[in-house]
């Protein structure tokens, strides 16, 4: 994984998706720091590393060291949450004053919430909404092929209606419809 995300920022990608679950923090981070030797990037600053808190993690006291720990594997100063209320019950509120807490002493850039296009989290993307918070799509065609994975999106009856009515593609009408739907 090391040498497909190298390759990859040497030939222009600046956005990664990773976390500790993913087991992919470490060979990212590795990528880095080689990419940095290499003259690919300057800096890490120059990437946006997507990161998540993951559902163990989403209560208050853990949200510093969870977020600390995906710091030491990608170098860098930022962290990016996920949270799915329905897997484990959480506290949005105080894991959200958590992740503002990462935020002001440098730890996130951003914070944020993923969504999945067979979950959508319709209550939460209106707090969202309401707050000013960005939404972008997670696995929006099911990660088919990995272990948190399915084929499910890709046939779905609905989905394949909506890209059918539209001359489209399931690829193509699957986060346009898990963002707005």
């Amino acid at each position: 994984m090391k040498e497909s995300n190298l390759r990859a920022i040497e030939i222009g990608y600046r956005h990664f998706d990773s976390a500790a679950v993913y087991g992919s923090e470490q060979s990212l981070g590795e990528a880095i720091a080689d990419a940095i030797k290499e003259g690919f990037i300057e800096s890490r600053d120059q990437l946006f590393i997507t990161s998540k808190l993951w559902c163990s993690d989403a209560h208050r006291d853990p949200v510093l060291p969870a977020s600390q720990n995906s710091l030491y594997s990608t170098p860098g100063k930022y962290e990016f949450p996920i949270k799915e209320e329905d897997i484990f019950p959480f506290d949005l509120k105080s894991v959200w004053e958590a992740m503002e807490e990462c935020k002001n002493v440098g730890l996130t850039k951003s914070i944020g919430v993923e969504m999945n296009p067979l979950w959508q989290q319709k209550k939460l993307r209106e707090f969202c909404e309401r707050n000013g918070i960005h939404v972008t799509a997670y696995s929006p065609l099911g990660a088919n092929g990995t272990i948190w994975g399915s084929s499910q999106v890709m046939e779905c009856e609905v989905l394949n209606d909506i890209a059918k009515a539209r001359q489209r593609t399931i690829a193509q009408v699957g986060p346009t419809n898990q963002i707005y739907s």
